[in-house]
């Protein structure tokens, strides 16, 4: 009897055997592939830009680190003259315009860098703000601080019209090599809006006595 059982028990135990062996190799390659996947995934996450990938390219992160402080010795300028008496209440609306124009764009440009992922640092924030793109010198802003009246009136829009040609420049560029679309709408905004305002200070310069 036990003769007849033991090949019968050997052929089982090795049926099982090569049962279990089969179930032990897919689970490994099933686990393989899991962590396959994750690797995957992970590189994938690990690998993602902090903005849409090619949305940008230099010449936007140029023109938006160039345009924050220029736009921001704009609202410097505006506000010193905002503090004077006896200015002309026309030159007293455009300034207070430029400044309601700009001050948003800087905080919409600030927002473009950090998704880019730029130090706002970069660009011309560093140097000398007087040289270039139509930026004061800070003996230039001293004089505005310094003018009263008609003076401060006529200072400011002389200065402020030499500022929006640098403005203009610099956005001239963006839209001939930026790729940003939102960059690229403001610079052509600021082309428009700063053309326009240049003649109304022309147009004022002319008038005030």
């Amino acid at each position: 009897m036990d003769n007849y059982l033991m090949p019968k028990l050997r052929t089982t135990l090795t049926v099982t055997a090569a049962l279990a062996a089969a179930v032990t190799l897919a689970a490994c390659s099933s686990s393989t592939g899991s962590m396959g996947g994750m690797n995957h995934g992970g590189a994938a996450m690990s690998s993602a830009p902090t903005m849409t990938a090619g949305t940008n390219n230099t010449a936007d992160v140029t023109f938006v680190t160039g345009m924050i402080p220029h736009h921001t010795q704009a609202v410097t300028m505006v506000d010193s003259l905002l503090k004077k008496d006896g200015i002309d209440p026309k030159v007293i609306a455009l300034a207070a315009q430029i400044k309601a124009e700009q001050a948003p764009e800087i905080d919409t440009m600030t927002g473009w860098l950090t998704t880019w992922g730029v130090p706002e640092s970069t660009g011309i924030s560093g140097m000398d703000m007087g040289t270039g793109m139509g930026m004061m010198s800070e003996e230039d802003m001293s004089a505005l601080d310094a003018a009263t009246g008609t003076e401060a009136s006529k200072l400011f829009l002389t200065q402020m019209t030499q500022h929006h040609e640098g403005a203009i420049g610099m956005a001239n560029t963006e839209v001939s090599s930026g790729q940003d679309p939102d960059a690229l709408a403001l610079a052509k905004n600021i082309v428009s809006s700063q053309t326009e305002e240049i003649q109304t200070m022309t147009d004022l310069l002319n008038t005030i006595q």
